[in-house]
């Protein structure tokens, strides 16, 4: 291994809080997968560091349950697959874990729970008693309630909105590969920076799940933003997640980023979903993009959407290039009639810089 990888494996295997995301096609073609969890739980336990589950599999349990030939399409279906698979998915991970003597509790988010900071902060708290209470959350997307997570979301990015959520140390996203491979097809050990290796994604429909490298690339790009490393890795291998969790060289390893974003950025770059956008001027475009600069009116060319004072606009050039995103002190209507104006004191600020998250998003 090279030095910088030597360095960002130590880190790995002194990582005290771990969340590990596991996809539907892998738990689906190895019922063992769910024991060697529970043995990466009972190792992580001794060595008095915590563990989160982010576990796909719902669906794809229900669908065999209900009859149905293979996943469903219309969204009635989906959501009925869910309810049924959801019982059999938290009873797979209950038999495996009585075995090593450790409890289990079941989870369900929308990303409504995470995008109220109320809600949200709950769920920390929810999620910290249980794992001061020695036991291992299982979370899952709540599909059968929650409509637009089916249809858009996917388990890799709740794991990396997760991180921040627990203070993670450590992302491991398990699936059905060995990492990710470069252009030979060989593994690439170790990654800076993701938007170095964006080129190498190969995009596949993938037959039981829903996500696929390009998703796990941006939720190890979350993570590394949140301060944590990412590892992806191959879960049909025996031996790879006690591995990884021992930092040898196994999977791709993704280095935290050098500039972290604190919980609240995190929480209002990759969890809110804007709800409008302010086009700026060429000044407040440079303003906002090389040293985070406030919105004031005077800057701004135009406003799209329909927004409330605190939801979350995108901030993008007369080009239309997103420059990074924000919280707005005021709604759509306000903002249309402050856009380009300024008073005799100073500009109105549309979105302060304590609310706002440039060049990551």
């Amino acid at each position: 291994m090279t030095p910088q990888e030597t360095t960002g494996r130590a880190a790995v295997e002194r990582a005290r809080h771990v969340v590990i995301k596991i996809g539907s096609s892998t738990l689906a073609a190895d019922q063992a997968v769910y024991h060697r969890l529970a043995r990466a739980a009972e190792r992580l336990r001794a060595e008095r560091r915590t563990l989160v589950i982010v576990s796909s599999g719902a669906i794809a349990l229900g669908t065999k349950k209900l009859g149905f030939r293979s996943r469903p399409k219309e969204m009635a279906k989906l959501q009925a697959a869910a309810a049924a698979g959801q019982s059999l998915l938290m009873r797979a991970y209950e038999e495996a874990f009585e075995v090593v003597r450790i409890p289990v509790a079941q989870v369900l988010l929308t990303h409504s729970d995470l995008a109220d900071r109320t809600r949200a902060n709950n769920a920390r708290a929810a999620l910290g008693a249980l794992l001061e209470s020695g036991a291992v959350p299982v979370l899952n997307e709540n599909d059968s309630v929650a409509v637009d997570e089916i249809k858009f979301g996917d388990n890799d990015q709740l794991a990396s909105l997760v991180v921040p959520l627990v203070d993670a140390d450590l992302l491991v996203l398990l699936s059905d590969v060995e990492g990710l491979l470069d252009a030979e097809g060989a593994r690439v050990p170790v990654v800076e920076r993701v938007a170095d290796v964006l080129g190498l994604v190969r995009t596949s429909a993938p037959a039981v799940g829903t996500g696929g490298m390009a998703s796990k690339l941006e939720a190890a790009r979350r993570a590394t933003l949140a301060g944590a490393s990412a590892v992806i890795a191959d879960a049909r291998d025996a031996d790879a997640l006690e591995g990884v969790l021992a930092g040898r060289d196994i999977g791709t390893l993704f280095l935290p980023a050098h500039e972290r974003l604190g919980a609240r950025r995190h929480w209002i770059a990759f969890t809110l979903r804007p709800r409008g956008e302010l086009v700026l001027d060429r000044g407040a475009s440079e303003a906002v993009r090389t040293k985070g600069k406030s919105v004031l009116a005077v800057g701004v060319l135009g406003v799209r959407g329909d927004f409330n004072v605190g939801d979350a606009v995108r901030l993008v050039d007369p080009d239309g290039v997103e420059l990074g995103r924000g919280l707005s002190r005021c709604s759509a209507v306000e903002a249309c009639r402050l856009a380009g104006k300024k008073s005799e004191r100073q500009s109105a600020v549309l979105v302060h810089r304590d609310d706002l998250v440039s060049g990551e998003v």
